[in-house]
């Protein structure tokens, strides 16, 4: 049977519309990443924006649920586009696990998209370039046309590379999964990723569900801003998060401040 083709929708993002974690396909409870507290009393995560953005201390699980959407979106819980099987190999991922029990509620589907990890960056953009090559080189044999080596991701410093593979990657319609893509951008390059983002957004066909530490990232316009607490995710201002009060803190007064924190 010819496998259908799934054609773009007219309708805006958010594509996905809600998870939640289904208790009875849990197959051990006091297994990880099941045991953390933020699944112990059940989660449902609704999606009423096209832009959501999950804030919370490390080991909280940010990391674990987007791991979680992005296997049941289709993408491999390492990072990638569908379709993109990991190449970093021994890479403790826990997303898969969780999907197992995750369900989720599309309006539609879409079939397109990036799971953007920092820690695997530089391997998928390695695995992209080769291919990349590889088919250049494979038409050149057939057409006698000279190999154009794009994209070479790898030929920029680290954050340029990011937001060349953003640029390159986040323009078609899909859902857009984000860890902590701040990870090498610079203040400077954090506005280009938020123009991006703005760019994405206005687009009416990207959904972008984002984890950062970045109180800049944090405070984007219209995003649905959620912090990730010991038991459960609730609405938070910019304002209100402990990355912000650091920061601001800190620009108040920085030797001071780590003169003090430091002899804590």
């Amino acid at each position: 049977m010819a496998r259908r083709r799934i054609r773009p929708t007219t309708l805006s993002a958010p594509y996905l519309r809600r998870v939640w974690l289904d208790r009875a396909a849990i197959p051990d409870q006091d297994a990880y990443p099941f045991c953390l507290p933020i699944f112990s009393d059940g989660f449902d995560l609704g999606f009423e924006t096209a832009v959501t953005i999950i804030v919370g201390e490390n080991g909280a699980g940010k990391s674990t649920i987007l791991e979680g959407i992005a296997a049941i979106a289709g993408f491999d819980s390492g990072g990638g586009g569908k379709g993109h099987n990991s190449v970093e190999q021994g890479l403790e991922v826990t997303g898969a696990d969780l999907s197992s029990a995750l369900r989720a509620a599309w309006l539609p589907k879409v079939p397109y998209g990036w799971f953007f990890r920092a820690e695997t960056f530089f391997s998928v953009a390695r695995y992209l370039d080769r291919s990349a090559i590889a088919a250049q080189e494979d038409l050149g044999a057939v057409t006698g046309a000279a190999p154009q080596f794009a994209p070479d991701y790898l030929s920029f410093s680290h954050g340029e590379g990011f937001i060349a593979f953003f640029e390159e990657r986040c323009q078609k319609q899909g859902i857009y999964i984000f860890d902590e893509p701040e990870s090498a951008l610079s203040p400077a390059r954090q506005i280009e990723f938020l123009k991006l983002l703005r760019r994405m957004d206005q687009s009416g066909h990207c959904q972008v569900i984002m984890a950062t530490h970045a109180p800049m990232l944090m405070a984007y316009p219209g995003a649905t801003l959620l912090r990730l607490a010991k038991y459960g995710l609730e609405p938070i201002s910019v304002e209100q998060t402990d990355h912000y009060r650091v920061m601001r803190e800190f620009c108040a007064d920085p030797r001071g401040f780590i003169e003090a924190t430091i002899e804590e």
